[in-house]
């Protein structure tokens, strides 16, 4: 078993996943995805986890976000164990504290990019609703591409929006963003670009777990978790 070393002497961390397992029951039989994992992600801090496909990069951000549930262990983000919550009660604490980017960014292709962010804030009644079209245009800001806020996600480029799925993470101020491969889609200079906008939230404060393969992207955080078959086995820094 690989354990991250807690850091005794600092802050608590923000995101503690404790001795985490998740198994697959399948037709072929059990496939374990985590393996006793323990990760401890403190305030502040820009973690990429690297692996190659299947190593459970995206079984680990399911369990952390809710998503998926573990078989065993706990996690325990900014003081919650989330692990004993409802779906209900679930639901409500991720909409209020955890902002969530996917590789495929899943807007609502029916909706302008101003309504994509907004409908995350009248889901959790962060801000009044009088002030949500401000809020919503400020992130678009934010990210750049304000100009673009009243076109529906298919009139604008792969990387814009990412762009879009990254601010509607930051519609109600969570104090972590997790993202799953969201550069995965992106040309090379495209991917630095969000790369340097994740980088500008972390300079605002927050706290970012952003799982990737790609290791040149991933060296420019400021810390690295690699999993191999479900287990940590390297953590290092970044460049």
């Amino acid at each position: 078993m690989t354990t991250e070393e807690t850091n005794s002497s600092g802050p608590d961390p923000l995101l503690d996943l404790r001795r985490i397992v998740k198994v697959y029951h399948t037709p072929a039989g059990d496939r374990p995805a985590l393996k006793d994992i323990n990760l401890q992600v403190y305030p502040g801090e820009f973690v990429a986890v690297v692996g190659k496909s299947g190593a459970g990069k995206s079984t680990l951000i399911n369990v952390i976000t809710g998503i998926d549930r573990p078989d065993s262990g706990e996690i325990i983000i900014g003081g919650t164990p989330i692990h004993t919550l409802t779906e209900d009660q679930l639901a409500r604490w991720r909409g209020k504290n955890l902002g969530v980017v996917f590789q495929f960014f899943q807007l609502l292709p029916n909706l302008n990019l101003l309504e994509n962010i907004s409908i995350a804030m009248d889901l959790c009644d962060t801000y009044p609703v009088r002030d949500h079209k401000k809020c919503a245009l400020e992130l678009l800001d934010q990210v750049g591409i304000a100009e673009h806020a009243y076109k529906i996600p298919s009139k604008i480029s792969g990387g814009q929006q990412q762009r879009v799925a990254i601010a509607r993470a930051m519609a109600n101020d969570p104090p972590v963003i997790v993202a799953d491969e969201p550069t995965g889609n992106l040309d090379e200079r495209t991917a630095g670009e969000i790369f340097d906008l994740f980088e500008s939230q972390v300079e605002q404060g927050r706290t970012l777990l952003v799982v990737t393969h790609d290791r040149e992207i991933a060296a420019r955080a400021t810390r690295q978790v690699e999993i191999t078959d479900g287990e940590i086995r390297g953590l290092g820094v970044g460049s």
